[in-house]
């Protein structure tokens, strides 16, 4: 088996996110995590060259557009309409693919009132620039009438059908209208000239004129009034209307504004249905959403709503990225006036809506040491100023050098058979789909289940890059039902292993890599039980405690060796988490900032093992009087008696004075500060702020210290 601790660049993630993107159906919401903008950034347009080339490499031949192209659109437009047929076997083939990015940095945005709406105006402008105004304004005349009329159905495939006038094929009536314009007008000509001085033929002539004229009139007054709408959608299209109702507070303010924009909303989702049957490709808009975590907590609830809502309906090609520091979002998500209840909170909310959670891993050895260098040699590590439009120079320019920087030790060469590949894929998917033990753990949330088979694919992906060897099917499974299902105990274990090898390198002693992940759990518990009320929100995340300990103690038994070498390729885990709780128990174990002469508080892990004559022990290093070892003694006090008794009950049975009991209190108890107030959203803080509430016993509190 091959292992490395060290995190690989960021190209095999980039690369394993753009495989798994291009088999997702659409719509989907993809959460993109990081602490760092610029990573996000480079991650993002190494996500763009790798879907680009993929679809490129996919289609038969590459075929650029023409003139010509543009002439077939037009002539599709006005005399054929896409029409809905079933799939057979010989349908089922994959389709090549072409993706749209759009990129919408919400920052730039983030003094108006609507900030959902500029993510439409930006929406649009994309189209324009892609397709081009005349185009999506010809649609609007010619093909779109009412939503019922229209087929956005990705189940089956779409082919043409010719529009009828009185059952004649419109552009054969075309045909012969343009026929008789063309040798109706020189006749008419040539026989009133013949015949000027006929006076027997006047009335022929009239009738033959007046005949022509009538055929000629109804079409071309369907031509002009054809032409006057798609100039007007040219010159005033809804991208202006709706710049003009976001200046104006009344119309913002009413609930029809946002329907308007919905139904604008379809109208792109049919035309790029339309231009997909007619490129015989699939098309997908990927929405990539930046800097929304720098907004307000109201304008962040408008534009996620605006993603339910707007863009995530049945058949719609968007794929919105939410680019973020996933810590910062869910602080500002807490604090919006809309979060009443504990569904509206930061993670609950997040999980509603993204289908594929994606964290950038921490920076390898090699890429930190690439970043010294270029600042020890007076460069700025990475660009600050980047705009977020794709293709200027001066994004390519520096996308191009934050990727040599981050990347200039040189990877495998990224090249997996794709047969292969697949062929693991689905047998982990047979795995979870036909044994039982899966269904009991995996919850009904269908939105769950999606995050489960995308984060399957990529952690398999990952691990086929970096060239290890996959475990087993059941085992990859599990693995990624571990980080999805109880996200915040798994990340304590991961913390509590990092610690326990840090603390083993500093002692100079082995660390144990054998041990089970329930026994780190089980030995660390006491701590996450003491820390409970602070990381409530976090563990709300989690689900049924007594499932974790089947999950972990009993099914799969999980080693700290299987951890390291599946941590790697886990993107599926929020690294936040782990550093939340990495803050609260350092500072629950604090040392730094006490005295010498000031006694040093030990870990609740140690004190939860402590005989009685471990704690006599220690009373006697605080130098206390030899009366308060003889009452420890009388009323068998240990390690589990402290944790778990009240403060004021231990200081009456001890009879110490206040000096006495505030060495004994920082010693033995510890100092913990109360509860920052975002991290309790919706909480009593009167119960968090109190002493007593750190260390008693509720019933709901339990199940941590059971599981």
């Amino acid at each position: 088996m091959k292992m490395t601790e060290e995190p690989p660049s960021d190209s095999v993630y980039a690369y394993a996110l753009s495989k798994t993107l291009s088999r997702v159906p659409a719509p989907a919401t993809v959460g993109l995590y990081s602490s760092c903008h610029s990573r996000i950034h480079m991650v993002l347009k190494s996500i763009e060259s790798q879907m680009t080339k993929e679809a490129q490499e996919n289609e038969h031949q590459n075929h650029r557009q023409s003139v010509a192209d543009l002439f077939k659109v037009i002539f599709r437009l006005l005399f054929y309409q896409p029409v809905d047929r079933l799939d057979t076997k010989g349908n089922q083939r994959p389709k090549p693919a072409r993706y749209i990015f759009v990129r919408f940095s919400a920052w730039h945005f983030a003094g108006s009132d609507i900030l959902w709406a500029a993510l439409v105006m930006r929406l649009y402008e994309a189209f324009h620039e892609n397709f081009g105004k005349f185009l999506l304004s010809l649609y609007r005349v010619t093909q779109y009438t009412t939503p019922m009329n229209r087929i956005v159905s990705r189940c089956g495939t779409l082919e043409w059908r010719s529009k009828k006038c009185c059952c004649i094929p419109l552009w054969l009536l075309t045909l012969f209208v343009l026929l008789g314009i063309l040798v109706g007008f020189p006749l008419i000509f040539c026989f009133s000239k013949e015949h000027m001085d006929a006076q027997d033929s006047n009335i022929e002539l009239h009738t033959i004129q007046s005949f022509l004229i009538g055929i000629i009139g109804l079409p071309a007054t369907y031509v002009i009034s054809s032409v006057f709408l798609i100039v007007k959608n040219i010159f005033y299209n809804q991208y202006v209307n709706i710049k003009k109702m976001m200046d104006n507070e009344k119309v913002s303010s009413q609930l029809g504004f946002m329907n308007e924009v919905k139904k604008e909303m379809e109208i792109l989702s049919y035309f790029i249905s339309f231009m997909e049957t007619f490129e015989k490709k699939k098309i997908r808009v990927v929405l990539e959403i930046t800097h929304l975590d720098r907004c307000n907590p109201r304008r962040i609830v408008g534009v996620l709503d605006a993603i339910n809502i707007l863009l995530s309906d049945e058949g719609s090609p968007f794929i919105s990225m939410l680019a973020v520091n996933p810590e910062v979002l869910a602080e500002q998500l807490n604090y919006a006036e809309s979060c009443f209840s504990k569904e509206d909170r930061a993670h609950s909310f997040l999980n509603r809506l993204v289908t594929l959670a994606f964290t950038i891993p921490e920076l390898c050895d090699s890429s930190k040491r690439n970043i010294i260098k270029r600042i020890s040699s007076g460069h700025l590590e990475l660009p600050d100023d980047i705009e977020d439009k794709p293709l200027s120079s001066s994004f390519e320019k520096y996308s191009e050098e934050c990727h040599v920087i981050l990347t200039e030790r040189k990877d495998p060469e990224i090249n997996l058979n794709e047969k292969d590949t697949e062929n693991l894929i689905e047998s982990v998917f047979q795995c979870i789909r036909d044994k039982c033990i899966f269904r009991k753990y995996i919850m009904g949330d269908t939105m769950s289940i999606r995050r489960i088979i995308t984060s399957v694919r990529m952690s398999i992906i990952i691990m086929k890059t970096l060239g290890h060897d996959l475990p087993s099917a059941e085992h990859t499974a599990a693995w990624v039902v571990l980080a999805n299902q109880w996200p915040c105990r798994l990340s304590w274990i991961l913390q509590c292993m990092e610690d326990d090898k840090q603390n083993a390198e500093i002692n100079q002693q082995s660390f144990d890599t054998s041990k089970t992940l329930w026994q780190v759990f089980s030995e660390s518990r006491v701590e996450l039980y003491m820390i409970r009320d602070r990381v409530r929100p976090l563990l709300e995340q989690d689900g049924d405690p007594e499932l974790f300990e089947m999950f972990l103690k009993v099914n799969f038994t999980f080693t700290i060796n299987d951890a390291n070498r599946l941590k790697l390729s886990t993107v599926n885990l929020d690294h936040s988490i782990q550093r939340q709780l990495a803050r609260i128990k350092g500072m629950s174990s604090l040392k730094d900032t006490v005295s010498q002469k000031t006694p040093i508080p030990l870990p609740v892990k140690a004190v939860i093992n402590m005989s009685m004559e471990d704690i006599c022990g220690e009373l006697k290093k605080l130098k206390l009087p030899d009366l308060y070892v003889e009452r420890v003694q009388k009323n068998m006090l240990d390690g589990c008696a402290l944790v778990y008794s009240d403060n004021s009950e231990i200081q009456k049975m001890l009879e110490m004075p206040l000096g006495h009991w505030t060495a004994f209190a920082i010693h033995f108890l510890g100092v913990t500060p109360p509860a920052p107030s975002c991290l309790i959203a919706g909480e009593d803080k009167a119960d968090v702020a109190s002493p007593k509430s750190h260390i008693s016993i509720c019933s709901e509190s339990s199940h941590i210290y059971r599981s």
